[in-house]
């Protein structure tokens, strides 16, 4: 755990923020190997939040950049990680974080990808973005996901025993890694993020996760869901559970894209919120 630098708590300038609007460290716009010409995505607007930019120390030489927005009033919060898709931290991640940040929290959206120094919301051949995402090993990842929880234990507006974590497709996963090995995380909600490597480590789970899922997603079987669901249930892992969506593809949550179904969106929102709350992240 940081050590907090004041006795009063640790100030902004302590833990290398930076009070300006994000506008320069990520990209401005949305993933364009993703983007629909037909989509009208989300825009959650920044008024009475305080978005900022800031790196966080995680052993690196170069520091983990990440995008925050919270509420601008005074007070702890409680805290959400939020882990990109594939594409990185674009405008639909970002937008994200303010959504919570509406809802109360200070949310926290790491760079994983930003060892690579390329900017992979502005890639557009989707071939071209997968060898970058996988040089992001597991590993490091969760290592990311440790050093993002412990900065938040020490950010003095973040209520450091209710931090949560949520993701999207690629960071589906990482939520579910993280309910496993940082115990800094109360719960997580996983949106349609891949099961195969996860479905053997079920008994690691610390953290209660929901999962959200899509019945039509051709990336994730509804074999390798029936599976989750029946490791959860032989684990004893009763506060864990995952809601399928018969309707909905992948990428249902995610309003630049033509995967976007507004109905499992809204009410897998909810969902996340209840889940959070139930779970004591709130």
């Amino acid at each position: 755990m940081r050590h907090l630098t004041r006795p009063e708590g640790s100030r902004p300038e302590d833990l290398h923020v930076s009070r300006r609007t994000v506008t320069g460290m990520f990209f401005a716009g949305y993933a364009v190997a993703a983007l629909s010409a037909k989509a009208a995505p989300v825009v959650t607007p920044e008024d009475g939040l305080a978005i900022q930019e800031v790196t966080i120390p995680n052993g690196a030489e170069k520091m983990l950049p990440a995008y925050v927005a919270r509420p601008a009033t005074a007070g702890q919060r409680p805290a959400i990680i939020v882990v990109n898709e594939v594409f990185g931290i674009h405008d639909y991640i970002k937008d994200v974080c303010r959504r919570l940040a509406r809802a109360g929290y200070v949310a926290v959206a790491p760079d994983f990808f930003y060892r690579s120094g390329v900017n992979l919301p502005a890639i557009k051949d989707f071939k071209e973005i997968m060898p970058i995402v996988e040089q992001a090993g597991e590993a490091q990842v969760d290592g990311d996901v440790k050093a993002t929880s412990d900065w938040l234990k020490a950010y003095e507006f973040a209520a450091p025993r209710k931090i949560g974590i949520t993701g999207f497709c690629w960071g589906g996963a990482v939520v579910w890694r993280s309910a496993m090995v940082d115990p800094d995380i109360r719960a997580g909600v996983a949106w349609y993020g891949r099961l195969n490597k996860i479905i053997p480590r079920v008994r690691e789970l610390k953290a209660p996760v929901l999962g959200l899922y899509g019945g039509h997603d051709q990336g994730i079987p509804p074999s390798d869901v029936e599976a989750m669901q029946a490791a959860l249930e032989k684990a004893g892992k009763i506060d864990s559970s995952i809601k399928v969506y018969a309707e909905a593809g992948h990428g249902f949550h995610a309003d630049y894209r033509d995967s976007y179904d507004p109905a499992a969106a809204t009410d897998g929102w909810a969902r996340m919120l209840a889940h959070f709350t139930a779970n004591g992240v709130a």
